[in-house]
């Protein structure tokens, strides 16, 4: 009998990691003002915070960097990038980005600067971040069994929901509508996603009313494996085969390529319309340095068209989704309340019901997320009332989500399940001490309520 459950690579460097003692944590997140995003690495024991940026390359991608092209214009290193995007996904318009917020902000530029509504299936905080600067509402339109951290087993929670879809542009004007965004997979609700019939779907939709659809295509290939074990008609077919029909109903796409990419630094933003394209220059030369660095190094131009060779592979993606699926069942057999099922790169914990007794208002997610840190050394992050929450344009208050979220993102090729029993026993010892936990309050927050998480201070509530 053949086996195939250990890791597909071997390892041939590390970086150290040290423990800390609980003292030492409860200081220093004090002294970070209980936001997790304000600790130093250095003093993280293992770091869930985010999957961007945080994969360990190759042997065959650190042999690319040797060999990039460093030219201003013209490296060599751009044109192999651009052939190796214009293989996988079939667009023939690439512009590198120096990661995936720069390629957000020209599509934010190119179809939000006028204002109206941004349609998607769960828009995540970055494009969400530029379309409101630039004057658009984004708006949501995931099914409703994406909506509630429950454990309906829906294999495409990220989906968006058509009849909602076909509602909202039968009540607007089509001219307020100036894009339709799918993000694969979807991040906000749990990394699920979104399967190739509710695209094909949207994507005629979009077509039938002139509204352009773009991908956020971070997950892409996370997604495309869900695709294949769950989606009929799909089991036979390749990874890239299901990657090249995806993109094929899009007008174009983003990438932050910190992800799927399999590389630390990098993003790009892709288009079949020669005419926008142009536009698309344009706004990189400003903001990004020559269209083809987009500021990029050539090292890291030539580790992302590995990269994206790499993240296809179907033995890595089996991998890869199955050590986020063991750390999920492991929280689950303990009883802690996590989104079900699990999603590609992350797990999300329920953190409404893991602290029923903290409203909203006092920010449970961040406070799991803190108790956790002091626990056992481990960074999640919250994706909840702190991150998601807006205001109404009318009366000011705020409006909670639906989701009250803690991410356990799993960085790629990094962490064994050795680590990831030391964040299920930290976050089981959480568990049995819930009812003992308050909330927290809010002492600072940045002018943009969207982008406050990233720079927000807490206190703790000891009344």
């Amino acid at each position: 009998m053949e086996f195939l459950d250990a890791e597909p690579f071997r390892i041939k460097a590390v970086e150290p990691i040290k423990k800390s003692t609980r003292k030492e944590r409860e200081q220093w997140i004090k002294e970070a003002d209980f936001n997790v995003f304000r600790l130093r690495a250095d003093q993280v024991y293992i770091d869930m915070l985010t999957d961007s940026g945080t994969s360990a390359m190759s042997s065959t991608q650190w042999a690319g960097i040797m060999t990039g092209d460093e030219s201003y214009a013209g490296s060599k290193s751009f044109f192999r990038l651009e052939k190796a995007i214009q293989e996988l996904m079939g667009f023939p318009f690439i512009q590198p980005t120096h990661q995936g917020r720069a390629a957000d902000f020209i599509m934010s530029q190119l179809y939000a600067k006028n204002g109206g509504y941004i349609l998607g299936n769960m828009h995540f905080d970055s494009f969400k971040g530029h379309a409101e600067i630039a004057g658009s509402t984004p708006v949501d339109l995931i099914i409703e069994e994406g909506r509630t951290a429950n454990s309906n087993p829906h294999p495409f929670k990220g989906n968006m929901d058509i009849e909602k879809l076909k509602d909202f542009i039968a009540t607007h004007d089509t001219r307020e509508i100036p894009l339709i965004i799918i993000t694969v997979t979807c991040n906000g609700n749990g990394g699920q996603p979104v399967s190739m019939e509710n695209i094909r779907t949207v994507a005629s939709i979009a077509k039938a009313h002139n509204i352009p659809l773009m991908i956020d295509a971070a997950r892409f290939a996370e997604n495309c494996y869900f695709i294949k074990q769950r989606e009929p008609g799909y089991a036979d077919k390749s990874i890239k085969e299901i990657v090249l029909e995806m993109f094929s109903y899009a007008e174009g796409c983003v990438m932050s390529s910190k992800k799927d990419g399999l590389v630390n630094i990098g993003g790009f933003i892709c288009t079949r319309d020669e005419s926008l394209f142009a536009q698309i220059n344009q706004l990189a030369i400003i903001n990004e340095g020559f269209v083809t660095y987009g500021g990029m190094s050539g090292r890291d131009l030539e580790a992302l068209a590995i990269g994206l060779e790499e993240g296809v592979n179907e033995e890595y993606l089996a991998y890869r989704i199955a050590q986020v699926a063991y750390l999920g069942n492991e929280l689950s057999k303990r009883g802690i309340p996590i989104i079900q099922p699990v999603g590609g790169h992350g797990v999300y914990v329920d953190a409404q019901k893991f602290y029923p007794h903290i409203p909203q208002s006092e920010f449970p997610g961040q406070a799991l997320v803190v108790e956790l840190f002091k626990t056992g050394g481990v960074r999640g992050v919250e994706l909840g009332s702190c991150a998601f929450s807006k205001k109404d344009p009318k009366t000011g208050e705020i409006i909670f989500p639906e989701l009250e979220l803690v991410r356990l993102t799993v960085s790629r090729r990094v962490y064994t399940n050795r680590h990831m029993d030391v964040v299920v026993n930290s976050l089981a010892d959480v568990y049995q001490r819930r009812n003992e936990m308050k909330g927290l309050r809010i002492t600072y927050q940045g002018p943009i309520i969207s982008l406050r998480h990233f720079t927000a201070k807490f206190e703790p509530i000891i009344d």
